[in-house]
Order: structure tokens, then sequence, then C-alpha cells
């Protein structure tokens, strides 16, 4: 059967899903090169953010890249950083066809890698499956243009809701397949936040422990105000190996043994949902996993910052004075409640998994 430029395009989408989590600030890109109907080079941005996905795509083809058509899942860039700009890289490798699937609203690049290549004599194709690389890299865009991360909510409870029994009892509410799906939810995203009362009560380590998946573990972030957390955590204990990053806002005196211990301490005025989301996209944080308890996942609901919810539910009850993973305030009336747009459901051993969109 014949490949067309959608077909092609989302071929380099799915190379570009394989650097989620690891190329933050810089987005994650994939590039097919076709000579002739057949792929000569492949690439993608590469852990760290370089090399990007087309200089990776051309060191792949070699002089096979002279009169191909390029498939690019964000507009190459054409400014000069740590590597030369991937719209001349891509003009000195002779292509002569260059398909993008949308512009990057980074003001460096923003039509110009697409105005360099027209101007060298390549014919250019834009919007070819847009919609699919914007979501594909939506926390690239949300950091650029809404000076925050995309923001994932993560929810493991009961039919009705519960994340714990009314005497706190709340490992294991999810099967082993809904758990292992969720770690690599978690290698997907740059960092993953909880509260301090989640640590203290669950002593997490917040890692992605899927074989051959360790050293995609995201950066760790805990919300404590107090600076509560205990230096015996697995979070402490492991601070030097993967980033632990703690807002608080204690004084500064009180963060000396933590810092000692590797974690790295934020001082703020006011630890909020808002305020901490803006300094994590100053940090160069894209794609932001919340993992927590229901006091953290409603301020981040009731902020308005939840972009997309992750929902694992098991088939089990957990009866009266069950905790409830969300407790929303508010007395809207019923017509007027937002009505979440449900993207995806897929079972998961004995669970179920629903992934909803904001309205």
């Amino acid at each position: 059967m014949p490949m067309n430029d959608e077909s092609y395009m989302r071929m380099a989408l799915s190379l570009a899903r394989r650097g989620l989590g690891t190329t933050a600030p810089n987005p994650s890109v994939g590039c097919v090169l076709v000579q002739a109907g057949q792929i000569v080079g492949r690439g993608w941005t590469q852990a760290g953010g370089r090399p990007h996905a087309e200089a990776m795509a051309l060191a792949q083809a070699g002089v096979c890249a002279q009169g191909a058509t390029a498939y690019v899942t964000l507009e190459p860039c054409a400014h000069h950083g740590v590597t030369p700009p991937c719209a001349e890289a891509l003009v000195a490798a002779g292509i002569r066809r260059c398909v993008i699937a949308c512009s990057d609203p980074d003001s460096r690049v923003a039509g110009k890698g697409i105005m360099a290549l027209a101007a060298a004599g390549v014919e250019t194709v834009t919007r070819v499956c847009e919609s699919e690389a914007r979501a594909l890299n939506e926390g690239f865009f949300s950091r650029l243009e809404q000076a925050r991360p995309w923001v994932t909510l993560k929810l493991a409870t009961s039919l009705e809701g519960g994340i714990a029994t009314a005497q706190g009892e709340s490992q294991w509410i999810t099967g082993e397949a809904a758990r292992r799906h969720a770690q690599m939810l978690r290698a997907q995203h740059d960092a993953i936040l909880t509260g301090i009362g989640t640590v203290l009560a669950d002593d997490p380590q917040l890692t992605c422990r899927l074989p051959g998946l360790e050293a995609r573990s995201p950066v760790r972030v805990v919300l404590d105000r107090r600076l509560r957390l205990p230096l015996a955590s697995q979070l402490v204990a492991r601070a030097r190996e993967v980033p632990l990053w703690i807002f608080t806002e204690a004084p500064e005196a009180a963060a000396a043994p933590l810092q000692a211990a590797g974690a790295e301490v934020v001082q703020m005025k006011t630890v909020t949902p808002a305020a901490v989301a803006h300094v994590l996209a100053e940090r160069g944080i894209t794609r932001l996993l919340v993992e927590a308890g229901t006091q953290v996942a409603t301020a981040f609901y009731q902020s308005g910052l939840v972009d997309a919810c992750y929902w694992y539910r098991a088939p089990v009850l957990l009866g009266a004075g069950a905790v409830m993973a969300l407790q929303p305030s508010g007395s809207a009336p019923l017509a007027e409640l937002p009505r979440w747009r449900l993207l995806r459901s897929e079972t998961l051993g004995a669970d179920r998994l629903e992934i909803y969109a904001r309205p």
C-alpha cells in the first residue's frame, strides 16, 4: 500500500514519543527521511535535548539525504544555539522537500525555520497531522504559551473514588498491571509532584522502576510548607541519584540538613499550585505528573491547572468513611458543572483506566 504524507508523519510522531520525559526544556521531535519511497533516515530528540531529531536522521541517511523528503513533527529550528540550526542542516544535506506538522512557538524560531527552507528552494508543506503533533508536545507548548507545564493528574481509586479505607489502608487498591502502566506514565513526564502528607503516610520513592527505564525517573517535587520531610525518607535517601526539589515556606536555615543530603530546597513566600507551576516552568519542566493525596490533588484541580486526568479505577468499594481522591468545593448547579471529555478507556488486568481531558 503506497505511503502518503500523513503516513510518514505518523511514523515521525511515533519516533517523537520515544523522547517524552527526557528532552525538557526542549520538545520531543521525530524526523523521517524518505528517498524514492524508501526510509533512509530516522531520528528523534535525544535525552537532554541533543542531538535534535533532524541531525540524527541526517547522520543515518548520509548521502541518501540528497533529494529526499524530510518529515518533521515540529518546525526545524533556525537559531544558532548549542548546535547549528536544523533548517540549515536540512538545506546543506540537499533535502528536496520538507513536510512539517506544526510551527514552533519559540520566538527564536516561530516561522523562521519554514522561511529559511523556502528561501533555499526547499518545497515546504505544513500542518500535516498538526493536531496530533501539538498534542504530543503539549507540555512544550504549555510552557511557552502559558508559562506553566502541562499538568496530568494521576488517580488510583476504588469504584467510588476512594484512595484509602476509613482506617487509612491504601496499598494496594489497583492491581499490578495498573501500577506498571502508572510507572510508564512517570517515565513520560519531566517531574512528578506530591505533598508532604503523602510522603509521611506512604514514604514513596516516586521513581520509575520498570526494568530498563530506571534512568528515566522524573524530578521528584514535594510541597512541604513547614519542611517536615524526614531525612530518613526514601526520597531523601536517593536525592543524589534522582533530583529532589522541595518547595517550602520555612526559613532558609531549616533547609540545611536536606540540602546537605542532596535535596534542593526552594523557598517561596507562599506555596500554591500556580506559583509552583510557574517556577517549574522557569526551571524547564514541560510535563508535570501530580500523584498526590486529596488535599494537593484538589488544590491543583480547583486552581484550573489540571489539563488531563489518568484515572485508574479498581473494581472494589472501600465503604463508609473512605478517603476520597478529590473533594472540590463549590455549589454550582449540576447543569453548570464542567464535563470532562473522555479520550480513551482500556482494561488493565482487573482494573480500568480512563483518560480525561479538561473541558
